[in-house]
């Protein structure tokens, strides 16, 4: 610092768990690559194995990403807001932009091999999962990132996007797991409950996705580790609120 403080540092801990959450993430999508190229032949498009492309870009996108995007506020402490806000906003952006990847290749895959959509509890609960979703992003951007709400009118809302942030998080893992599964019985639903090795790793797959979403929401729920104001946020923020609000910074 300029006037010879010391550095800002993180929490004691915050690091050792983001780091653990950042090699479980990395693990999980290493899991899925190798469960989609050793038993299920590799992931191309236009061709049988189009199918593929779903688990992989829902795994990056709605889970690692989403996830890491959630992490942005705890890892970036001491940078500027706005440039924290903006990495937020595009982690979950380039979340949606694979995750409706995935969602195309499981469409065109199903019409090209006759297969009905849309019928299953994974397909329910994964379509509402990315609808709410994009719902969501589209009114963090316009209530956070661009001008126009009140002050008031963003508090009310802060609360309930953190929560619908940290439950689509959540609802993302459940329909994964759920595909997983669903998966599993549509392939090897003779041989899966004698412990075959693909079996074995899909349910591994699944722990990770499980171990990854515990650890994320342990660095979002501790209250010591949020993100503190920075001195002239708070400023800003009285500001924005005599703009908005037509009180005082003291009203």
């Amino acid at each position: 610092a300029m006037d010879g403080a010391p550095p800002p540092t993180s929490p004691s801990g915050l690091s050792a768990y983001v780091a653990v959450s950042q090699l479980l993430g990395l693990t999980l999508l290493a899991t899925t690559g190798a469960w989609l190229g050793r038993y299920r032949g590799g992931v191309a498009w236009h061709s049988p194995l189009q199918f593929n492309a779903h688990p992989l870009c829902m795994v990056l996108g709605m889970v690692f990403l989403q996830g890491d995007a959630l992490l942005v506020y705890r890892v970036f402490r001491h940078e500027a807001k706005r440039s924290t806000k903006t990495l937020h906003a595009l982690l979950h952006g380039l979340a949606l932009a694979i995750a409706l990847v995935g969602i195309i290749a499981v469409f065109e895959s199903h019409r090209a091999k006759g297969i009905p959509d849309m019928y299953s509890l994974h397909s329910w609960c994964g379509m509402a999962t990315f609808v709410l979703y994009l719902l969501q992003w589209f009114l963090g951007c316009g209530f956070f990132l661009f001008p126009g709400a009140s002050f008031s009118l963003r508090g009310w809302y802060k609360p309930q996007h953190i929560f619908f942030g940290i439950t689509l998080f959540i609802l993302s893992i459940t329909s994964c797991l759920l595909g997983i599964t669903e998966m599993l019985l549509f392939k090897i639903s003779d041989s899966y409950s004698h412990f075959v090795p693909e079996g074995i790793l899909a349910n591994t797959l699944g722990v990770l996705l499980v171990a990854f979403g515990l650890v994320v929401a342990y660095v979002l729920t501790r209250e010591e580790w949020k993100r503190p104001p920075l001195a002239e946020e708070l400023a800003l923020s009285m500001d924005f609120k005599t703009l908005t609000e037509g009180e005082s910074p003291g009203g």
